[in-house]
């Protein structure tokens, strides 16, 4: 990457703002879709243990 103008180089300030913006999205789209059910299904209650 030394070989490329300081314009095409990877910035910190480039990068930070891909990843503001992508938690933004996911934010934004979980916002949409609003899955809270599956989500505590999913991830917060414990399964029950199988009855033979």
């Amino acid at each position: 990457m030394a070989g490329l103008p300081a314009k095409l180089r990877l910035q910190p300030t480039a990068v930070k703002s891909a990843v503001l913006w992508g938690v933004a999205a996911a934010t934004g789209g979980l916002y949409l879709v609003q899955p809270w059910g599956w989500i505590k299904k999913t991830f917060l209650e414990k399964p029950e243990p199988e009855q033979k």
